[in-house]
């Protein structure tokens, strides 16, 4: 079993940043791939950043050059930073990780963006 531990979210003006970190723990044998989704009121869930087992990092175009994605291979942890926060960022974070054909979600942690 495994388990996603998210931290880091919280209330920021825009303009402003914060740093999102995510820990996997339990029965884990490698990294696998991590990332984010971010999930907004009415809307569905969506990819953020996700970085893989081997470095490679894919983005979503509206947080491109906003946010940066990385990851300590060894805790099994990933981080997300986010500068240059908008309202529309405003949404519930999931960590998100999956290796061997198995996913797993954190609990979600709200980040609220004000204008």
């Amino acid at each position: 079993q495994v388990q996603l531990v998210e931290s880091g979210g919280g209330l920021v003006q825009a303009g402003g940043s914060l740093r999102l970190s995510c820990a996997a723990s339990g029965s884990i044998f490698s990294f696998g791939t991590m990332g984010w989704y971010r999930q907004a009121p009415g809307k569905q869930r969506e990819l953020v950043a996700v970085v893989t087992s081997g470095g490679s990092i894919t983005y979503a175009d509206s947080v491109k050059g906003r946010f940066t994605i990385s990851r300590d291979s060894a805790l099994f942890t990933v981080y997300l930073q986010m500068n240059s926060l908008k309202p529309e960022d405003t949404a519930v974070y999931y960590c998100y990780r999956v290796a061997f054909g198995r996913d797993n979600w954190g609990q979600g942690t709200q980040v609220t963006v004000s204008s």
